[in-house]
C-alpha cells in the first residue's frame, strides 16, 4: 500500500511541498491541467496563445474595445493590446487561485513614466472588471528605469514582478527598491554559458543559472528582504529540482508534464536556514554603481538586451496581427 502511494506522488507533487509552482504560459487550458498557484505571461507567450482558434473570442473582444477607444488606427491597436493582455489575465485568474503577471511593453524598458502609466492602465482595466490589484503583478524589465518605475508603482500599492533579470546587481537594485517579486532567468543564463564555453552538462547544483538564483535567494533571505524570488526560464527538470525550496518557480507546460510523469523524489535545496549560514554584506547601489556592476557581467548585458529586443519584436507581431484583423 505504501509503495502504491509513493508511485502516485509525482515529482511535481513533491516540488509543490516546498515551492509555489507557477505556470509559464498564456494557454489557459494548460494552466487548468497542472493546477498551479499563479501564472505568468509575456508578449511571446500571448502571441503563441493568440494564434490558437479557441481564443478568438478574447481577440475579438480586444479589437472591439480598441475601436471604441479611438478613431486613429494606431491608438486603436494600442488600446486593443492593453485589453488583450488584461483579458488573458482575467481568464487565467478564473483558473488559478493566486496571481497573474501582466507584462509592460518591452519598448518602455528605458522609460520610467511610460512604464508607470502602462502599469496603472493595466490595473485600471483589471479593477474595472472587478478584480483586486492584489491578484495582479505588473511585469517590468529589470533595467535601472524599470526598477525606478516599479518603486513608484509599489508605493501606490501596485505589486511588481521584475523580469529579464540576469545579474546580481539587478537583483540587489530590485530588493532595495522594495519590489514584490523578481524572476531571474535560469535557462537563458545556461544558454549563454553553453554557447560561450561549449559545456552542456553540469552537476545538479553547478548549473550557472541555478548558481545565480541560489546566490540571489541566499542574499535576500540572509538580509531579510521581503522581495521574493521566482526562478524562471528553465531548459530541463534538473534545473527546477536544483531550486526546490525557492519561493516560487514558473514552469512551462512541457516541463510541468515531465515533472508530473516523474516519480522520483525532489529534496529541498534552498532554505532560509541554509541562507543564514552564507556570507556577504548587504548592498545598496547608486545608479552609477548599478550600471557599472551590471556592465561587468557580459552574460547579463547580452541577455538583457537580447530579451528586450525579442519581447519587443513579439509585441510588434501581436500588434500587426490585431491591425490585420481590425481591417479584415
Amino acid at each position: 500500500m505504501n509503495d502504491k502511494r509513493q508511485k502516485l506522488c509525482s515529482a511535481l507533487d513533491a516540488l509543490k511541498k516546498h515551492t509555489t509552482v507557477v505556470a509559464d504560459t498564456g494557454d489557459i487550458k494548460a494552466i487548468a491541467q497542472y493546477l498551479p498557484q499563479d501564472a505568468t505571461t509575456n508578449p511571446s507567450l500571448l502571441l503563441a496563445a493568440a494564434k490558437m482558434p479557441e481564443y478568438d473570442s478574447i481577440i475579438n473582444e480586444a479589437i472591439q474595445y480598441g475601436k471604441s477607444q479611438a478613431s486613429d488606427v494606431n491608438a486603436q491597436v494600442t488600446a486593443a493590446m492593453d485589453k488583450l493582455f488584461v483579458s488573458f489575465g482575467i481568464e487565467i485568474l478564473k483558473t488559478v487561485p493566486g496571481r497573474v503577471s501582466t507584462e509592460v511593453d518591452a519598448r518602455l524598458s528605458f522609460d520610467v513614466e511610460g512604464s508607470v502609466a502602462k502599469g496603472k492602465k493595466f490595473i485600471s482595466l483589471y479593477e474595472a472588471a472587478g478584480l483586486s490589484r492584489d491578484r495582479v503583478l505588473i511585469k517590468l524589465s529589470s533595467t535601472w528605469e524599470g526598477v525606478l518605475a516599479a518603486k513608484q508603482l509599489e508605493a501606490e500599492g501596485i505589486h511588481c514582478n521584475m523580469t529579464l533579470l540576469f545579474s546580481f546587481a539587478q537583483a540587489v537594485a530590485c530588493a532595495e527598491a522594495g519590489v514584490t517579486l523578481i524572476s531571474p532567468f535560469v535557462g537563458r543564463i545556461y544558454d549563454w554559458y553553453v554557447k560561450s564555453t561549449g559545456q552542456k552538462d553540469y552537476a545538479l547544483l553547478e548549473d550557472p543559472g541555478v548558481k545565480s538564483v541560489t546566490k540571489i535567494y541566499n542574499h535576500y533571505k540572509r538580509h531579510g528582504y521581503n522581495t521574493v524570488v521566482m526562478g524562471a526560464s528553465f531548459r530541463n527538470t534538473n534545473q527546477i529540482k536544483a531550486l526546490c525550496g525557492c519561493d516560487l518557480l514558473t514552469i512551462s507546460p512541457k516541463l510541468l508534464e515531465q515533472l508530473q510523469s516523474d516519480d522520483t523524489d525532489v529534496p529541498k535545496q534552498l532554505s532560509t536556514e541554509n541562507a543564514a549560514l552564507t556570507n556577504g554584506p548587504k548592498l545598496s547601489l547608486s545608479e552609477a554603481e548599478f550600471r557599472y556592476q551590471h556592465n561587468q557581467d557580459a552574460m547579463a548585458v547580452e541577455k538583457l538586451a537580447e530579451g528586450i529586443r525579442k519581447f519587443a519584436e513579439d509585441a510588434v507581431k501581436l500588434e500587426n496581427m490585431l491591425k490585420e484583423r481590425m481591417s479584415a
